[in-house]
């Protein structure tokens, strides 16, 4: 049975329709009010809005109390009010019940492996962001752009990103199955994918045509800015007189080093903020001592670049520092805090937000390039019908143009920079 259409089950003991609306009333009351106190949210006219909802929540529970078909199952209808609640802040955002909360404390501190990939929330579902090259993803084709409609048959529009970052982290060599939706395809491809202790492959760096320095990074992980600065100095070694730096399906690490890797390119001006409702507004400004090269630069992007990949991509934009081309990113830039909770359960809350120079929330309004060149990556499947054959066991067939239209104008960009110097 398909994620969308999954309905409430009867509780195993029967309850009293009193009992039933009393405890559900108290639950989602007790819970919106510990939520708003616990972010110290006042009482304020600018609040009282949410707390006249109250009034709406008790009467939608009492046509559940008295309208709906059976009787409902209480804790879940009460984690699905407190999942929905924290959802609804952002994609980050997540309720992790008592059990759910248990088992992500001991995933996290057994899970030596993973799948290889960056995984948000879209649309409600897990969506892959980027995969790692060579990683279990990876071989099992799966792709940026990907929806994980379920895993071991769970649908994901039930689990929160934490959960679903625990599920996904596990013992190498073990399976883990999940449920792929791509566009145009009617039915979910079963997907199985053996964990792995995946390597991120390091800073590549090439000389291209025309003197131009090719950088290409794959995540943001600690240590990369240094790896960036190194393949940018033995690029201009080399005789590169022009850069571009590749960030496509970019969509992991931490966000420090997207600054500091910014500051690589910038000798002034600011690259981003950092800014929350409780969170001291933190500036990072770009330090001449720490810029590398002034070269005419171009930044690669795509739906697959996310968190510091986009930090670089908004602050080169931003300062008139060069161009950034490809796709619109895919929004992602804010920093988690747990909060436990007196019942064993935990809050995954965003405190604060990356914003670029101009003042953009990252996470909500993404880099738009401004050279707006299609990836071409986003194909469309040659089989428009129905597809309910496992692609473990056939390999959907791809039809590809093999010439990278992205790099290829980022190569004209940078030769037309020459040419009117």
């Amino acid at each position: 049975m398909s994620g969308l259409q999954r309905s409430l089950c009867p509780p195993k003991q029967p309850m009293s329709k009193i009992t039933k609306f009393v405890l559900l009333s108290s639950s989602l009351l007790v819970v919106l009010f510990v939520v708003y106190g616990s972010l110290g949210v006042r009482a304020d006219s600018k609040n009282d809005g949410a707390y006249r909802q109250l009034g709406v929540y008790s009467e939608v529970l009492s046509r559940i109390r008295t309208e709906y078909v059976v009787d409902p199952d209480m804790n879940l209808v009460t984690d699905g009010a407190l999942h929905g609640l924290l959802e609804s802040l952002d994609a980050n955002s997540s309720y992790l019940s008592p059990t759910e909360y248990k088992q992500y404390q001991q995933r996290k501190s057994e899970g030596k492996a993973g799948i290889g990939a960056a995984i948000s929330k879209r649309y409600g579902y897990a969506a892959v962001v980027s995969v790692i090259p060579g990683g279990p993803a990876d071989k099992a084709q799966v792709e940026s752009g990907d929806i994980i409609e379920a895993i071991e048959g769970k649908t994901t529009r039930e689990m929160s990103l934490a959960e679903i970052d625990g599920i996904l982290a596990g013992q190498p060599g073990s399976v883990i199955n999940l449920s792929i939706v791509r566009p145009r395809k009617a039915q979910p491809q079963k997907t199985p994918i053996t964990r792995e202790v995946v390597t991120t492959p390091p800073v590549a760096e090439k000389l291209m045509e025309d003197s131009i320095g090719y950088i290409k990074v794959i995540t943001f992980t600690k240590g990369r800015t240094q790896q960036v600065a190194e393949q940018v100095k033995a690029a201009q070694k080399q005789g590169a007189k022009k850069l571009i730096l590749d960030l496509r399906n970019c969509g992991a690490g931490e966000e420090q080093e997207g600054v500091a890797t910014a500051n690589l390119f910038l000798n002034h001006g600011m690259i981003a903020y950092l800014q929350g409702q409780k969170f001291a507004k933190q500036t990072f400004t770009a330090e001449a001592s720490k810029a590398i090269t002034n070269l005419p630069l171009v930044v690669l992007v795509n739906k697959g670049t996310a968190g510091p990949a986009e930090i670089v991509a908004a602050s080169v934009l931003e300062n008139a520092r060069g161009d950034v081309l490809g796709d619109k990113t895919f929004g992602d830039g804010a920093v988690q805090q747990l909060f436990p909770m007196s019942d064993g359960s935990a809050l995954m809350l965003s405190i604060a937000k990356y914003y670029s120079p101009s003042g953009k929330a990252i996470q909500d309004t993404a880099v738009t390039p401004n050279i707006l060149v299609a990836d071409n990556d986003d194909y469309a499947s040659p089989d428009d019908g129905d597809d309910t054959t496992d692609n473990a066991n056939q390999p959907e067939t791809r039809q590809k143009d093999q010439t990278d239209e992205q790099l290829r104008r980022a190569v004209e960009v940078l030769k037309n920079k020459d040419q009117h110097s």
